[in-house]
Parts: C-alpha cells; sequence; structure tokens
C-alpha cells in the first residue's frame, strides 16, 4: 500500500466527507445547488478534489439518459455521488464533466 495524497483546500469554508473528514470541495465550485441525488439534496460542482472515479455507467436519471461514473471519497471509498461523462441530451451538455455531491455525505466546515 503506498502514500495516499491528499488535497487540502484553502478558505474558511470547505465541504468534507462526512466519514472521514477530508476536503471535497470549495463552495467557489458549486454550479447550482437545485439538484437530486440517491439520498436527497444534492450540488452540481465544477470541480472536487480527493476523489476517485469508479466506471462508466449509462443512467437514467430524471433529465434522461447519461454516462457517468459514480466518485468515491480516496480516503475512506465512501460513495458520494457521481460524475457525468456524457449527456445525450442537448440541453444537457452543460453537466459534461462535473460533477454531483450529495449533501447527506458532506459536512461543512467553516459556515
Amino acid at each position: 500500500m503506498g502514500l495516499l495524497f491528499v488535497e487540502s483546500l484553502p478558505g474558511p469554508k470547505v465541504f468534507k466527507c462526512k466519514y472521514c473528514g477530508v476536503d471535497s470541495a470549495s463552495p467557489d465550485a458549486i454550479v447550482s445547488k437545485g439538484f437530486r441525488g440517491r439520498h436527497g439534496r444534492a450540488y452540481l460542482f465544477e470541480s472536487v478534489v480527493n476523489v476517485s472515479l469508479g466506471p462508466n455507467e449509462d443512467r437514467y436519471l430524471m433529465t434522461g439518459l447519461h454516462t457517468v461514473n459514480d466518485i468515491y471519497c480516496s480516503c475512506c471509498q465512501q460513495l458520494l455521488g457521481w460524475r457525468y461523462e456524457k449527456a445525450y441530451n442537448e440541453d444537457q451538455k452543460y453537466k459534461e464533466g462535473k460533477y454531483i455531491l450529495e449533501k447527506k455525505m458532506m459536512l461543512k466546515e467553516g459556515w
């Protein structure tokens, strides 16, 4: 087993993994707060840190068919949300390359 590289985010406000407390995202990277995940409310982020990607998977979501990757905390391997790899509907293309983090899986530090 090798060393784990963990990125720390600057700023007083940070979203962290609820299970191990490692930094996951900055509030500055939020694109939208109006999303739903498996467990309720979720946020769409431009970028996240300290996550690993699962394999590509086609899923029918509320807005149609998407190719997504589940995202896991790189420290504790807890499922945190997913990444939009591809959107098949033209009006959903803005999601490609962006990340969903479920609010239930996050802690807010500095609020």
